[in-house]
C-alpha cells in the first residue's frame, strides 16, 4: 500500500515539473528577430540540424528580419595512437560560418566552432552512433550561440 502511494506521488510530482524545450515555438516569441531565408553550404548533417532548430524562427515576421547564409564543416582529428598505430583518441570539430543580411544588406559575419574529444571504441557501429550524437550535440550548442548573437545584433 505504501509503495502505491509513493509511486502515485512520484508520478504526480515528476509529471508537472515544467520542462520545456529551449527552442520550442512558445519561447520564440521572446526573441526580437525573425529569419526570412536560410541558405546552406557544407556538411549535410550539421546543416539539417541547424535548419530543424531555426525553422521556428522563420514562422513569424518581426522588425529585425534576417537572411542567413550558413557554411559548415565537420572534422575528425586523431589525437593519439597506440603502439600499433591504431587511433585511441579523436576530436570532433564543427565550424559554422554565418553571414547575416538584413534587408539584403550585409549586417554581420561571424564564425562559431565547437569541439569534443572522445576515445576510440572497438565496436565501429557504436563508435559511428556516438559520433552522430556528438555532431548533434555540438550543433545544438552552436545554434544556441547563434541565437544569442542574433538577438544581440543592433
Amino acid at each position: 500500500m505504501l509503495k502505491k502511494k509513493i509511486i502515485i506521488f512520484l508520478l504526480l510530482f515528476l509529471s508537472s515539473c515544467g520542462y520545456e524545450a529551449i527552442h520550442s515555438k512558445k519561447n520564440v516569441k521572446y526573441y526580437e528577430f525573425s529569419i526570412s531565408k536560410l541558405s546552406f553550404n557544407g556538411d549535410r548533417d550539421v546543416n539539417l540540424k541547424i535548419k530543424e532548430i531555426l525553422k521556428n524562427y522563420t514562422l513569424n515576421k518581426k522588425d529585425k528580419d534576417f537572411t542567413l547564409k550558413i557554411s559548415s564543416t565537420s572534422e575528425k582529428k586523431i589525437l593519439a595512437k597506440n603502439i600499433l598505430g591504431d587511433a585511441t583518441s579523436f576530436q570532433k570539430i564543427i565550424i559554422v560560418n554565418i553571414e547575416v543580411l538584413e534587408n539584403n544588406k550585409f549586417k554581420n559575419n561571424f564564425t562559431l566552432s565547437e569541439k569534443f574529444t572522445y576515445s576510440n571504441n572497438d565496436n565501429k557501429f557504436n563508435l559511428t552512433t556516438y559520433e552522430k550524437e556528438i555532431i548533434k550535440n555540438l550543433t545544438e550548442t552552436t545554434v544556441d550561440k547563434l541565437i544569442f548573437k542574433l538577438s544581440n545584433i543592433q
